[in-house]
């Protein structure tokens, strides 16, 4: 019994100190997030926003990834509506 209680304490001793960065280090992080398939530049199509694939955070989708992509279908229909506005809409 005593043995095993031993061990165990040992065990996360060492644990422990490959957590702090004694030891072997932990591997190398990597940023896990897709590639973003949606244009930098020109009007986004409905192809587009069909490809947009957003990586998921802690819970959920990462808020700053939607909020952008919110803030330029936003912007985009706020200058195709001041067109139609104007009167520069093409005619059929």
């Amino acid at each position: 019994m005593w043995f095993f209680a031993i061990l165990v304490v040992l065990a996360l001793g060492g644990i422990a100190l490959v957590a702090a960065g004694r030891g072997a280090p932990l591997a190398e992080v990597y940023d896990d997030r897709p590639d973003s398939s949606v244009p930098a530049a020109g009007p986004l199509t409905a192809d587009d926003l069909r490809r947009v694939r957003f990586s998921l955070g802690f819970r959920g989708y990462r808020m700053s990834e939607v909020d952008a992509l919110l803030d330029r279908l936003a912007s985009e229909l706020e200058d195709a509506d001041s067109d139609r506005g104007r009167g520069d809409e093409p005619t059929p």
